[in-house]
């Protein structure tokens, strides 16, 4: 004799394992299809990012903005930068943390290394070696930068930026540089 026979009580062909086991296996077929597109498209096409910090002032704001990057056209051909290019990459400094940068030198290139003459000479200059680039904010007394670092390999770099917008949709921009390498 059953102790509690009320709560194990269902209609005939409501409730069976089967069915629930196959629907919960569909269920997360479905999850993880969907996680593994997600991440494929975020590592391997592009994605949206947040701005943070005045480096990029004014053509980024400090703080709200959001960039869509290219990341196909790096992968695809990642020797296709140009000079005023809006990049993301790997800061040399704290390998976690993505930034945003502008590409000032290209490979062979002669730059004046601190032109403000904050953490160098203003006349000391320096070839941009084979296989790196220069990279620097717009607001260059809030930037950290080639100027700190020095000049930045090509395998650091993520992604082009594309396009800017806030977050609320109303202002928006392309970078007139963003699809030459595509």
């Amino acid at each position: 004799m059953q102790r509690f026979p009320y709560l194990f009580r269902f209609p005939k062909g409501t409730f069976s394992i089967r069915k629930t086991a196959t629907t919960s296996a569909r269920l997360l077929f479905a999850v993880a299809n969907v996680f593994c597109v997600t991440h494929l498209l975020f590592d391997y096409v592009g994605r949206p990012a947040m701005t943070d910090g005045p480096s990029m002032l004014p053509t980024l704001a400090a703080r709200g903005d959001c960039i869509i990057e290219d990341r196909l056209s790096v992968r695809r051909d990642p020797v296709t930068f140009s000079r005023g290019e809006i990049v993301t990459l790997k800061s040399p400094l704290d390998p976690l943390r993505i930034v945003c940068k502008r590409i000032i030198g290209l490979p062979g290139d002669i730059i004046c290394v601190d032109p403000t003459g904050q953490y160098a000479h203003s006349s000391e200059h320096i070839v941009v070696p084979r296989g790196h680039v220069w990279v620097a904010g717009d607001n260059l007394p809030y930037s950290r930068d080639s100027r700190m670092y020095g000049p930045v390999p090509m395998g650091l770099i993520q992604g082009r930026a594309v396009l800017k917008f806030s977050p609320d949709l109303l202002n928006y921009a392309t970078f007139k540089t963003a699809f030459k390498g595509l």
